[in-house]
């Protein structure tokens, strides 16, 4: 049985940082994607990173520049965030699928979500 598993998330100020990690057990497939969804207030869940089995990585422009997201071998899920602003305050949820990023619905699991605030 697939679990993911987040933790890392605060609350922080502006201008600051945080790692998210993402503890995944049970996920044995060979093509696969796994990425990093936010979600606050009333807002649709966003897309804001993945990474495939060969290590090729995407993410949104509301990121791109500022968060990195990486997997080790045994498919631990990290993101790292830097310059933190208070529009990235949201529930940061991991999910890991057995397609590929660019395929529609290609989420299978999801974790439980990480709480990230960033104060002004």
């Amino acid at each position: 049985q697939v679990q993911l598993a987040e933790s890392g998330g605060d609350s922080v100020q502006a201008g600051g940082s945080l790692n998210l990690t993402c503890l995944a057990t049970g996920y044995a497939y060979s093509r696969y994607c796994m990425g990093w969804f936010r979600q606050s207030g009333g807002k649709e869940r966003e897309q804001i990173a993945t990474v495939d089995a060969d290590d090729i990585t995407a993410y949104a422009d509301s990121v791109k520049g500022r968060f990195t997201i990486s997997k080790d071998r045994a498919k631990n899920l990290y993101l790292q965030m830097i310059s933190l602003k208070p529009d990235d305050t949201a529930m940061y949820y991991c999910a890991a699928g057995h397609k590929y990023c660019d395929a529609d619905n290609w989420v299978n699991y999801w974790g439980q979500g990480t709480q990230v605030t960033v104060s002004s």
